[in-house]
């Protein structure tokens, strides 16, 4: 096994994908997290030396401890799942659609990152990178911005959930700093995934979004925690 280990959740396809075979081409065992265990296996063989399967639904307590018990010392954790049922604006969205959405790309997070903690204390250099979205922010949402026109306020339940991500992101950063861990959420762009009907029509590769979250796991010491980072590296607003 590599001295190296990182975990991508919702790593069987699209940019956690593209992000596990990036750190096992840096010489990391990088643990595929998948809900479904054949499609996981799938990944993995397909990405060849240093992939391990790890069933993971990050919607479901018991499983995350199953999972978290299966590694001793973990190096990087990056917080991929999500979901984004409906681009839908708040006054048409279902409350079970907020509730659905908030427990994975929210709960979900909070729950692995806290399940996962003891292992990444045992690393000299913990780092966790959440995957959010350039929409979750704020400033963008109410002023011009690159990613999407002013004044939408389409996917409600999607972008809050990863506007709440960017709160956790902080607060893990804040308290996490003394024990030398380098916390940060990442702003991948639109890609072309199936994550819904827009980014599955976007051109964008999520493979140029995996190497921001690769810069984000190999921070040195040095290197900023508690910020919010487009996938080209330069600072996203809040």
């Amino acid at each position: 096994m590599n001295a190296r280990t990182a975990l991508v959740t919702g790593a069987n396809k699209g940019i956690g994908k593209d992000i596990a075979r990036l750190l096992a081409a840096e010489g990391f065992t990088v643990y595929v997290g998948s809900r479904d265990p054949a499609r996981g296996k799938r990944a993995v063989a397909e990405l060849g030396t240093g992939a391990r399967p790890l069933v993971l639904d990050v919607t479901d307590p018991d499983g995350i401890e199953r999972a978290a018990a299966r590694l001793d010392r973990l190096d990087v954790l990056v917080n991929n799942a999500g979901i984004s049922p409906s681009l839908a604006p708040p006054a048409e969205c279902g409350i079970e659609e907020y509730r659905r959405t908030f427990e994975t790309n929210v709960f979900g997070v909070a729950a692995v990152t806290n399940a996962f903690l003891p292992a990444l204390r045992r690393s000299p250099h913990p780092r966790i990178v959440n995957v959010s979205s350039g929409t979750a922010s704020l400033t963008w949402s109410t002023s011009p911005n690159p990613q999407f026109a002013p004044g939408t306020g389409g996917a409600a339940a999607y972008r809050s959930s990863k506007a709440a991500l960017n709160a956790l992101t902080v607060l893990y950063a804040q308290t996490l700093a003394e024990d030398g861990f380098k916390v940060n959420a990442l702003a991948p762009g639109l890609r072309a995934t199936d994550l819904n009907p827009q980014a599955a029509a976007a051109g964008g590769d999520p493979a140029e979004a995996a190497q921001g979250a690769l810069h984000l796991a190999l921070l040195p010491d040095d290197g900023p925690t508690g910020g919010f980072f487009s996938w080209d590296g330069t600072p996203v607003p809040w």
